[in-house]
């Protein structure tokens, strides 16, 4: 019954901490009103770079509950870095995937993953092209980034498209990534 106790106090002091933090709250407003499409026709949304980053301390780990901590970005032209530390053992069970034992030994255990991203977007459209993925000292791109995004990403997050178009929903125009932000341009 105590730990119990225990848990319900940190989770209510966390949703206190995230509810406090005024970042988090002015992107998720933001993020409320495009989604009920209360934007006006034409309007851009700004996101400033505290803004993306207190939305993604909260939702990341809501998205990734286990496997991941120290979550930062680096922002550029119409791309992005993200750092974490990982445990990508830790994520797959997290999702009820099971691992072999010989993959399990080689992927078990805190690294450090910087992940890079390059975005296009227009036409009520968007894709995220991943350019590179490095886990501690060994980096991959091309081919093997391939290989690495369909046999572990795409098992946890079936729906995630990479390198591939999408659709905007929400009236998006498009969404554009600059060092100190981001913006949202609604459709005309």
């Amino acid at each position: 019954m105590r730990l119990l106790r225990i848990s319900a106090a940190l989770a209510v002091a966390a949703a206190l901490a995230c509810a406090a933090d005024p970042l988090y709250d002015s992107a998720r407003k933001k993020l409320d009103a495009i989604e009920a499409e209360k934007e006006p026709r034409g309007a851009t949304v700004n996101f400033s770079y505290g803004e993306i980053m207190a939305w993604a301390k909260v939702r990341i780990p809501e998205i990734i509950p286990e496997g991941m901590k120290d979550i930062r970005l680096e922002l550029g032209t119409n791309a992005a870095t993200g750092y974490a530390t990982v445990d990508l053992l830790k994520m797959r069970q997290a999702q009820g995937i099971q691992t072999n034992w010989l993959i399990s030994k080689l992927i078990e255990g805190e690294r450090q993953l910087k992940v890079s991203i390059r975005m296009q977007s227009a036409g009520g459209r968007c894709t995220v092209y991943l350019t590179s993925v490095q886990i501690g000292a060994a980096q991959a791109t091309g081919s093997v980034l391939d290989v690495l995004v369909k046999s572990f990403f795409l098992p946890l997050y079936p729906d995630a498209h990479i390198n591939e178009p999408f659709e905007l929903d929400y009236n998006m125009e498009r969404i554009e990534v600059r060092p100190a932000g981001a913006r949202v341009v609604i459709k005309r």
